[in-house]
């Protein structure tokens, strides 16, 4: 994760909502993003699972999820901030993304 120092700040109410509203089938609850996806199958969630694991790496920021069959479900939040940064907002398109091509 970038280090607290290296500009990453936790965002302000109104830069959260901002970025929120853009976010398709995301909600903030509680200083976190949650989102559950769905797929066809097992193979497909795992798929994306393994997607998303290659985009987390690449930022360096990891989501705390669950998958159960077809199911994956998924809080992003700036652990190191304790609250939501751009990176969680980054990660969070990156996955709509991904559950697109799925």
């Amino acid at each position: 994760m970038q280090p607290v120092g290296s500009g990453l700040r936790l965002l302000l109410d109104d830069e959260v909502a901002a970025l929120a509203a853009e976010l398709e089938g995301w909600q903030v609850q509680s200083g976190k993003l949650p989102r559950e996806f769905r797929f066809a199958n097992f193979v497909e969630a795992i798929a994306f699972i393994a997607r998303v694991a290659v985009e987390a790496e690449a930022l360096d920021h990891h989501p705390n999820w669950l998958n159960v069959y077809n199911r994956v479900q998924v809080e992003l939040w700036t652990h190191a901030l304790g609250g939501l940064s751009h990176l969680d907002f980054d990660l969070a398109r990156k996955m709509n993304e991904l559950s697109h091509n799925a």
